[in-house]
């Protein structure tokens, strides 16, 4: 039977998420409340059913918070907040697309959808983090005209890599990785990487959807 995990300090959405899950014949449900703990039951529980409010618990970044998903590969997780950003979830959902979303404003037969689909190992965006997903290309798209090394640095960014890993993983210079970066930004007429990621998404320059997929 599967155990669940139930990561999430606010105790009113914590009882929610017991009862639905109770209702749902989960009958193990450890709760924890920090990273520690978290990591403790997933080295007893490696293919646990985590349940996560990722903007509630004390992980020191987003990277943390995949390095215990990675440690656990047979875990499924869902992430369970009140607000997740654009560039938070195109970041974890590049990184891992396994990983389910729901937010806590959607409604009951959503938030089940994703606990049933999550009891079943199957991944599940809700329709308000899809929103925020599926932005339309610009009017200006056509305007737009980056090289294929360009691109390549562009869609590295958006996984999050610095100008060093990029440079590193590419076997190229880091002047040659900075002078990408500055390219790019010239030619998109932005001013920070934030900027750049959204622009050549909303562009169709590449289509992150597809590791959502």
């Amino acid at each position: 039977m599967d155990v669940c995990l139930l990561a999430d300090n606010q105790f009113i959405t914590s009882e929610g998420i017991s009862a639905l899950l109770k209702k749902a014949g989960m009958e193990t449900i450890f709760r924890v409340e920090t990273t520690n703990e978290l990591q403790e039951k997933l080295a007893t529980h490696p293919d646990a059913l985590v349940v996560i409010d990722y903007t509630l618990f004390n992980f020191v970044s987003m990277q943390q918070m995949l390095n215990l998903k990675t440690a656990a590969k047979e875990s499924y997780w869902l992430l369970f907040s009140d607000e997740l950003s654009e560039h938070f979830l195109r970041y974890v959902l590049v990184s891992d697309p396994t990983i389910s979303v729901v937010m806590k404003q959607d409604s009951r037969e959503e938030i089940i959808n994703a606990l049933q689909n999550m009891a079943h190992h199957i991944p599940y965006i809700c329709s308000s983090a899809r929103e925020i997903l599926d932005d339309k290309p610009v009017a200006n798209a056509a305007q737009v005209s980056l090289t294929a090394s360009e691109k390549m640095i562009l869609h590295e960014i958006a996984l999050g890599k610095t100008t060093k890993e990029i440079a590193y993983e590419k076997n190229v210079s880091f002047h040659t990785v900075n002078s990408h970066r500055k390219n790019i930004f010239r030619k998109l007429g932005v001013n920070n990487l934030h900027e750049a990621i959204r622009y050549a998404i909303r562009a169709g320059i590449f289509n992150v959807a597809e590791y959502y997929i």
